[in-house]
């Protein structure tokens, strides 16, 4: 049974997330808390096993309970945030103080997607809950720290030069990309092309958040531009990201509109997949920590190809799902800790 603590000023959000999220029989809502004070009380008395946090309460917001939380009594957080711009400033600063993931407040629409909603929040309670959560303290590591540079001796199964860096990531995948882009050189010689399970009000501040701790530029995809090196795309929420090819060395950025095809958004398959069938053999894959098995069937084309593939290792996950179905499908070259991921993309080409 996974126990949880709603965190909302709002009489109405807190009954609707309890309706919601106690309708699966292996949930509990052990209690429910009106503003930041309430909820770092309860949580230190109650222990849940995961708190849904609302940000704007009175007389202690939700950054101020966050932080407080991960300060005395840790426990998994999921933020309730609005989609819009500010909402998602405010989620990748909760996220940075170790919120594990966030949910969407917007329920204006709840009527016609009920069902995908709930279905959305309870998995990510359930798995959330009971996974063994890597639980941060209050005060973020900086940007750029000591780099763990792999030995040159480790070898690939591949020998081909990589042409193109895609990487994949989900829950616990805004901190890990930061730890991960924060450390490489601004003359990096290849395109680096990031899927990040995010909702479309999300990726423009996260790209910018990236590019604001980076050497390297970072910037949120647009369709048609062309593909550089030296340069991170991050795919905007929403739909997903592709590649065309345009010329024998160009190739240029393909938006692709969400057509319920695929489950996550932006999908980390697609982008996988659209990578081999421009670069072949000469991709570098990239699976870090989320839920679920998005990157599996990307990577098996990549490692069918020819390609180099890595998989964040167990220890340094946040969520052991995406990182874990690539392993125990024989698809990863290497299993590596997050901290030396990006020493291994710098050797890599």
């Amino acid at each position: 049974m996974v126990k949880v603590l709603i965190v909302d000023d709002s009489a109405f959000m807190r009954n609707t997330l309890s309706s919601m999220i106690s309708s699966d029989p292996e949930i509990d809502v052990i209690g429910m808390a009106r503003d930041g004070m309430e909820a770092v009380e309860k949580v230190a008395s109650l222990k849940p096993d995961i708190v849904t946090l609302d940000v704007e309460m009175p007389r202690m917001n939700g950054i101020e309970a966050l932080k407080q939380i991960m300060e005395k009594t840790p426990v998994p957080v999921l933020m309730v945030s609005s989609l819009t711009n500010e909402g998602a400033h405010v989620t990748l600063e909760a996220l940075d103080l170790g919120a594990v993931d966030f949910i969407p407040k917007n329920l204006s629409d709840l009527s016609i997607n009920i069902v995908k909603i709930k279905n959305t929040l309870i998995d990510k309670i359930k798995k959330i809950g009971k996974l063994r959560v890597r639980r941060r303290k209050a005060t973020p590591e900086p940007a750029s720290k000591p780099l763990d540079m792999p030995e040159k001796t480790q070898q690939y199964t591949s020998t081909r030069r990589v042409g193109i860096v895609a990487i994949g990531s989900s829950t616990g995948g805004p901190k890990a990309l930061q730890s991960i882009v924060s450390c490489l050189p601004k003359n990096y010689p290849v395109p680096i092309i990031i899927a990040q399970h995010m909702p479309a009000a999300f990726t423009g501040p996260f790209a910018e958040r990236l590019n604001q701790l980076s050497e390297i530029y970072v910037k949120e995809a647009e369709h048609g531009e062309t593909i550089k090196k030296g340069v991170v795309y991050i795919a905007p929420g929403g739909g997903h990201m592709g590649i065309e090819r345009k010329k024998l060395t160009e190739s240029s950025i393909s938006l692709i509109k969400d057509t319920g095809k695929y489950i996550y958004k932006p999908c980390i398959d697609l982008l996988m997949q659209n990578a081999v069938a421009n670069f072949s053999g000469h991709v570098l894959g990239v699976v870090l920590t989320g839920l679920g098995n998005d990157g599996e069937l990307g990577m098996k084309e990549i490692k069918n190809k020819g390609g180099k593939t890595i998989a964040e290792s167990e220890e340094t996950c946040v969520v052991y799902g995406m990182p874990r179905s690539v392993v125990e499908a024989g698809l990863a070259d290497k299993i590596v800790p997050l901290n030396e991921i990006a020493g291994e993309l710098i050797n890599a080409v």
